[in-house]
Order: C-alpha cells, then sequence, then structure tokens
C-alpha cells in the first residue's frame, strides 16, 4: 500500500509519530508556466481552505483526484523561472532527482536527493507511475522528478508503507517511492488549457550542481490551511 506524502510542520524537538497530523500541512508545486502556475498533488490541497504557493496566495485552478494532479494560479509568482518537461518518457535506470520540501518545521529549506529509475511501472503495475529510488519524505509529494538535463520525468506521488510491508513479509523496503509519469502530468495540463514546455534534447548532463540551482528556481513549497 503506497503512503500519501503531505506534511504537517512537526515540534521540531519532538517530531510526531508516523501519520500524526498537527498544524498546517505542506507539501510541494513547481511552475509550469510563466504566468504562474503551479503543479502539485490533488491530495497536497484537498482539503485546503488557504493555499501558500511560494509565499504568495494561491487559487485551485484544478485537480484531478484518479492522477492524483492539481494545478494552482499563483500570480505573485508570474514571471519566475518555470520547469520544463522531457520530450520522451525517461529510460530504465537513468538518472533521477527529486527536489522538494519534506518535513517542513523540522527540516529547513529545499532538499534535493538523487537515485535512479527503478521501474517503468508503478505499484502493482500501474502504467500511470514509475519507481525511483531517490529518497523521498512527508511534505516531497507534488515535487518534480527531474532527469539528468533537468527536464520533469514524473511528480512525486507516495512513498511504499514500510511499516505495513514489514508486518506482511517480515522485511523494510529500501527507497520504494513513487511518481506520476510526466507523460500523464503533459496531459493533465494540456487538458487544463496548459500549455506545458518542452525540455530540447540536451547535448549533455546537466552537472548535479548546475542542476540543483536550477530546480530551486521553479520549485516552490505548498502552505494549506
Amino acid at each position: 500500500s503506497p503512503a500519501a506524502a503531505p506534511a504537517r510542520a512537526p515540534d521540531a524537538a519532538h517530531p510526531p509519530e508516523a501519520g500524526a497530523e498537527e498544524g498546517p500541512a505542506s507539501g510541494t508545486g513547481f511552475l509550469v508556466s510563466g504566468d504562474g502556475k503551479v503543479l502539485t498533488n490533488h491530495h497536497v490541497v484537498e482539503h485546503c481552505t488557504r493555499l501558500i504557493a511560494g509565499g504568495q496566495e494561491a487559487r485551485l485552478l484544478a485537480a484531478d483526484a484518479g492522477f492524483d494532479l492539481a494545478v494552482l494560479d499563483v500570480p505573485g509568482l508570474a514571471g519566475r523561472p518555470f520547469a520544463a518537461f522531457a520530450a520522451a518518457p525517461a529510460r530504465l535506470n537513468s538518472d533521477v532527482t527529486v527536489v522538494g520540501y519534506p518535513l517542513h518545521g523540522l527540516l529547513s529549506g529545499l532538499n534535493v536527493t538523487r537515485g535512479s529509475l527503478t521501474s517503468l511501472k508503478g505499484l502493482a503495475g500501474s502504467s500511470t507511475t514509475i519507481q525511483v529510488s531517490a529518497p523521498v519524505q512527508p511534505g516531497n509529494s507534488g515535487g518534480p522528478v527531474l532527469n539528468a538535463g533537468g527536464a520533469v520525468i514524473g511528480v512525486v506521488v507516495s512513498k511504499l508503507d514500510a511499516g505495513l510491508v514489514q508486518g506482511a513479509i517480515g522485511d523494510i523496503p529500501q527507497n520504494v517511492n513513487f511518481a506520476i509519469r510526466g507523460e500523464i502530468a503533459r496531459v493533465f495540463l494540456s487538458s487544463n488549457g496548459i500549455q506545458p514546455e518542452i525540455a530540447p534534447e540536451p547535448v549533455s548532463d546537466t552537472a548535479p550542481e548546475d542542476l540543483a540551482e536550477e530546480a530551486a528556481a521553479f520549485t516552490h513549497l505548498i502552505e494549506c490551511d
């Protein structure tokens, strides 16, 4: 069973137990257009009465519970750098980078992790998700999964519930995390009148340090009351 990963701000001295929810919720989103449209997960925003993205007031523009995607309108982020999507699906075992704001209130600022594309299918063979080994934590939900050139190949959505799996098979799974396929996200955006930018194929990979700097410019904390 996947464990969806929105975060609730914990007391830094007393982190909550798994599943505890105290304080305002948070997640991650990223800009997908120059006019301030931010892509995130539906489960990050579904119970919100007020949304803040990147420190700016946000409005829910469209959502799809089936794909677990949502897009926000954030006029205060208009004109900022935005992400481009990969032209083709990522290949198995290719390098990936996950960017987001996990465990907001316990950790501070943007978090970047690296891994590989470990499966072209998600839980139980789902064709709408992919599996990555880059570590994710509560609050990473809605963040971009980037290829080595810095283009979006997925949107973080969940991680395998290690506790449930351990109870079922007696072993703890390691780095089994899932992302909505970039192609699905592109269809979702297009169906809501947002034409996603397609990245040109890079001549060479982007240096990891440069990739992190580029991603920091379009990845934003989502806060929900």
